[in-house]
């Protein structure tokens, strides 16, 4: 007997687009091989051409599913050893986690591997005040040094390390994108990708956050919707261009764009 074929449901795509702050100096790390002898411990990861520093979007994503998976009080499991991983994968495709940052795993009953797409694109960031933090006094392009010290609690032995932050005040451009596939699902999966910015700016981006590196906040977050119709047809007259925040709380007008009561 032929199984049921899978109907794919496609509303459109929503863009978020904005500003995101470094408030305290950030640490997202390169690869140990790309130290150099004599240089910094511990390097920031940086654009292979330019040079610049830049934001992974695996980074961002991370931490946004990490923050949003605690908030929800979702179930864990252990999906990697080295180092020790625990996350939230189900195959409920209605999952509000899953659903909106993609999930593999072996079906319990049929122990058939099952993937759940992720909705949310979440692109690289890039440095866009790059001209100010050039002018800055720090003996490295664009970024700065901190001196370390971890302690020997016995022998009270000093173990100095240098670590490579991307400085306060550094301005990065970032950029989601999301599938919008379920009508009864799109409000909240636009107000849990709300909560986890929200969430973001109270915790902390990259490495060494209790020590005060990472704090973000988000600026000039605008939202714009792209319909199905506007990539059939190409009239760009259907596009909801840039809604503010507080415009799109409701997202009753992407909404109803999307399912074809605004512009029918």
């Amino acid at each position: 007997m032929s199984e049921e074929p899978m109907k794919l449901k496609f509303l459109g795509k929503i863009k978020i687009t904005g500003d995101m702050i470094v408030v305290t100096g950030m640490h997202i790390g390169a690869s140990k091989e790309t130290v150099k002898i004599g240089g910094i411990d511990s390097p920031v990861v940086r654009d292979p051409l330019t040079d610049l520093p830049y934001i992974p979007g695996s980074s961002l994503k991370g931490k946004l599913r990490s923050l949003s998976e605690k908030a929800l009080e979702k179930d864990l499991v252990r999906i990697s050893s080295k180092p020790d991983i625990n996350v939230h994968v189900c195959t409920d495709k209605h999952c509000e986690i899953c659903r909106l940052f993609g999930s593999s795993k072996k079906d319990e009953d049929t122990k058939d591997q099952k993937n759940i797409p992720s909705r949310l694109i979440v692109r690289d960031m890039l440095l866009s005040n790059d001209k100010e933090l050039l002018n800055i006094d720090t003996g490295l392009p664009y970024t700065e040094w901190k001196f370390e010290n971890s302690i020997d609690r016995i022998s009270s032995a000093a173990n100095p390390r240098q670590i490579e932050r991307v400085p306060a005040g550094a301005r990065f451009e970032f950029e989601l994108v999301y599938d919008a596939e379920e009508e009864a699902e799109l409000e909240e999966d636009i107000t849990r990708i709300q909560m986890a910015l929200k969430l973001l700016e109270q915790d902390a981006l990259g490495g060494h956050g209790s020590r005060g590196y990472g704090k973000v906040k988000f600026e000039n977050i605008r939202y714009t919707g792209y319909p199905k119709k506007y990539y059939i047809s190409g009239d760009e007259s259907l596009i909801l261009e840039n809604k503010s925040e507080e415009e799109i709380i409701s997202v009753e007008d992407i909404i109803s764009s999307f399912t074809g009561e605004k512009n029918a």
